[in-house]
């Protein structure tokens, strides 16, 4: 098996919930603390052994490409500052991983998969990568790329997506799966779209981690649109499953971070912040004191 090296990053969208703040930027340029979102998905990429990373874009998103490469004015100012501390903080951004940008275009339907179609050409059809959307962060000491990458190297299936559980209440929020009966290696049968509690065949959210075989790819060539007319990951990885290919939904060891909309953004910023080891204990202080009842 080819040792697993590229990870393609979905972030392609405008962000719209985050309006007048994305009028202009991406979303994933919004900061955590002191480094974009996107900025936290390539370190869990590159922690996890990824070398190459393809960012699927769209018009108007150049400050996330500006971000990965160098600035040579800003960093003569913080050399002559002294500032060397920042001054390595962003010198080795461009040397992070290998880039590579593709533009989403309106040749492709819209959907959560058709970030998949625009990197196609970048991934070789003998090669397992990496897809991750671009506002699902994590938090866990392995990184939970590399938990998948793991398993998938053990099991060799066709895909593993990435499951957290969930509460009732949010299950309507984000997609399930339905586990095939005594699986032990969290094989499914199926998965489905933002389903209430009643419905769902599960608590087993997906969010944006997957390891994919090029076999994804070409299903979702000849997958057709689904729900509202998008393109989504979970139809193609159905029509795998029901063709008998092997699809695992693997829990992860840590925590998901959703950063899809104001308020869950900020509740991302909050729980990252607490674990800075700079800033963390001194931000916990600060909460207990505001809150004190």
């Amino acid at each position: 098996m080819r040792k697993i090296k590229k990870a393609v990053i979905a972030a392609a969208g405008y962000g719209t919930r985050f309006l007048p703040a994305t009028k202009n930027q991406p979303k994933e340029m919004l900061p955590i603390v002191d480094k974009p979102i996107i900025h936290h998905l390539v370190e869990e990429a590159v922690d996890s052994g990824i070398e190459d990373i393809i960012i699927v874009t769209r018009a108007g998103q150049m400050p996330m490409e500006d971000h990965f490469d160098s600035n040579t004015e800003l960093e003569n100012e913080l050399k002559k500052s002294g500032k060397n501390k920042r001054l390595k903080k962003i010198k080795n951004i461009p040397h992070m991983a290998n880039f590579a940008y593709v533009r989403q275009h309106s040749g492709y339907p819209y959907g959560n998969a058709t970030p998949l179609l625009c990197a196609a050409p970048l991934i070789d059809d003998d090669e397992a990568f990496v897809y991750m959307f671009g506002d699902d962060l994590t938090l866990s000491d392995k990184p939970v790329t590399k938990q998948l990458i793991d398993v998938y190297q053990k099991e060799k299936p066709t895909a593993i997506l990435g499951v957290q559980e969930v509460p009732d209440e949010e299950v309507e929020r984000y997609g399930t799966v339905k586990y095939k009966d005594e699986s032990k290696n969290y094989e499914i049968e199926a998965g489905y779209e933002k389903l209430p509690a009643k419905d769902a065949p599960s608590n087993m959210a997906l969010f944006g981690r997957f390891v994919f075989s090029y076999d994804i790819i070409k299903q979702a060539k000849e997958t057709p649109t689904g729900k509202d007319g998008e393109l989504w990951a979970m139809d193609i990885v159905n029509d795998l499953a029901q063709k008998g290919k092997s699809i695992l939904a693997q829990p992860i060891e840590g925590e998901w971070h959703t950063t899809g909309d104001p308020l869950r953004y900020l509740k991302t910023s909050v729980e990252f912040a607490l674990r800075r080891d700079d800033i963390g204990d001194e931000f916990k202080e600060y909460l207990k004191e505001r809150f004190k009842s």
